[in-house]
């Protein structure tokens, strides 16, 4: 007999699992062949749970298993050793889709995005939107509907969930024109190292932002001002350049801003401005001219880009794998010197000719990977700004590295901390060196072996272990894998469209 905090508990899981699936009760009720009062009885937890209904639950929403024990988290078991094989499709960015609900704060009309990566991260500012008064509401496909209240109720906002985000920080840029004053609590999200705000104070100060950190809050005083020069960015972040976009968006001037990040994020937030009537010269180059507006209130409908990191990672676990994918509406503009490096591992694959993603803008492909022998390349890999190898995609060359004959060195300059995680490769029979926080020197060909595994607390070296249990012959268990559910929408269903061996297991605590 179920007790009622498992029911509750059980009857949550069910909801989020639904709902992440996209459908309603009553369809979840039709495939169960029951009433949709007893699915919402369930999801409630008022109502005694059978294992076979749990089990008919499971197979019905794709493989949410229910296991009983201490730990609570979501683990991924991954059977290893197989190819690969059809076609798979991008997902539009993460990293666009948390920016444009931020920047959906700057328009007191209805925002629409299309096609919105259903993920962790996303959820989280979902939750903070909802939290302050925004109504959002889920269509068909994943667009979602943004409509923001007369007056935001900050004093209410959701901070575990905003703490939970980096993002949280893109606040201050829309909110600086709103309000003569608010707090934001510390951002959050990967465990990278220290990740300095100061280049987002430093370049918001130009509009009148004065932020005095206080314990576990950024608290902000704005002083309405214009911009009196060209702001020049200490860093080229494409957070710090999108928090300064959304502000120049609501000065009825020109801002200018130079060393801007022309990364892919910030062109889907400049394409977004567009369709709100701000006019924006220079974008995809490192300077900004932004012509603003005094208020927006506009109904509009955007559609996100798909996300070359994504795509990066498919890439990643075919070479792996040694396996032949398709994968469809791959960015190309972003991923052109991944493509080149890997060309030089001797990496083989044929494109198709471009066409144009739904925003009308950006470049798409189709990649499909042939099965390489890859050697290592003579020189270090390193990410550059864009149009530069992506600070994203490195961790990706680690377990690819790990298949290439020869000795590679990669050399993570961005984030003293990531680099480490990577040593996790190890674990599973990979031959890696860490030389100090930054760098790592791999030898291949590894011999792939199965292994347990606590997943890293940062994104992308977290998905690069899964892919090495891809790799691996024999069962792996990747534990507590939230770090890829923040950036990855159903990553573990998807691979094993392709014909990978993962099963998702639901721990449950008492």
């Amino acid at each position: 007999m179920i007790n009622d905090t498992y029911k509750t508990k059980i009857g949550l899981l069910i909801q989020e699992t639904r709902q992440a699936r996209g459908m309603t009760q009553s369809q979840l009720a039709d495939s169960l062949n029951t009433s949709q009062s007893a699915i919402n009885r369930i999801e409630k937890g008022g109502q005694n749970i059978s294992l076979e209904m749990l089990a008919r639950i499971s197979e019905v929403l794709s493989s949410q298993i229910v296991t009983l024990n201490q730990s609570g988290n979501l683990n991924f078991r991954v059977e290893g050793g197989h190819s690969l094989s059809g076609t798979i499709t991008v997902n539009t960015s993460k990293n666009a889709a948390v920016a444009l609900l931020c920047a959906s704060l700057l328009n007191r009309g209805t925002t629409t995005l299309r096609r919105v990566a259903r993920i962790e991260e996303v959820n989280r500012i979902i939750e903070v939107l909802n939290s302050v008064g925004v109504k959002t509401k889920w269509l068909e496909n994943n667009d979602l509907e943004i409509t923001p209240p007369a007056k935001l109720k900050l004093d209410e906002m959701n901070l575990e969930a905003a703490r939970r985000t980096r993002s949280i920080i893109m606040f201050l840029g829309p909110l600086l024109h709103r309000y003569k004053t608010f707090k934001l609590p510390y951002a959050g999200g990967c465990s990278l190292g220290e990740r300095t705000v100061e280049p987002h104070l430093n370049s918001l100060k130009e509009f009148g932002l004065e932020v005095a950190t206080v314990t576990g809050f950024y608290d902000s005083t704005v002083k309405q001002l214009k911009p009196e020069r060209a702001i020049v960015l200490s860093e080229r972040g494409d957070t710090v350049t999108e928090n300064v976009l959304m502000a120049a968006a609501l000065n009825d001037g020109v801002t200018v801003i130079r060393n801007a990040s022309p990364n892919y994020m910030v062109q889907d937030v400049c394409f977004f401005l567009e369709k709100l009537g701000v006019k924006i010269d220079g974008i995809g180059t490192t300077t900004l001219t932004i012509h603003g507006l005094r208020d927006i209130n506009k109904n509009v409908d955007y559609s996100p880009s798909e996300d070359p990191i994504e795509a990066m990672s498919f890439i990643a676990a075919a070479i792996v794998t040694k396996s032949e994918i398709t994968i469809t509406r791959a960015p190309i503009e972003f991923l052109e010197i991944e493509l080149k490096t890997l060309e030089d591992m001797n990496f083989q694959y044929d494109i198709s000719d471009e066409y144009f993603a739904q925003n009308g803008k950006t470049r798409l492909v189709d990649i499909t990977t042939k099965v390489s022998n890859l050697v290592a390349p003579q020189d270090k890999i390193h990410p550059l700004p864009f149009p530069g190898l992506n600070i994203d995609n490195l961790p990706f060359f680690a377990v690819i590295a790990a298949t290439a004959k020869g000795q590679t060195l990669i050399h993570d300059w961005v984030y003293e901390n990531r680099a480490i995680y990577l040593l996790e490769l190890t674990k599973l029979n990979a031959d890696v060196k860490l030389l100090d926080p930054h760098r790592v020197l791999i030898n291949g060909p590894t011999k792939w072996k199965p292994a347990e595994v606590v997943t890293p607390p940062a994104l992308r070296p977290a998905v690069v272990i899964l892919l090495g249990m891809l790799a691996a012959p024999g069962v792996s268990v990747l534990r507590n894998v939230y770090s890829i559910s923040r950036g990855y929408e159903d990553l573990a269903n998807r691979l094993n469209t392709l014909g990978a061996q993962i099963t998702v297991i639901r721990d449950i605590t008492e």
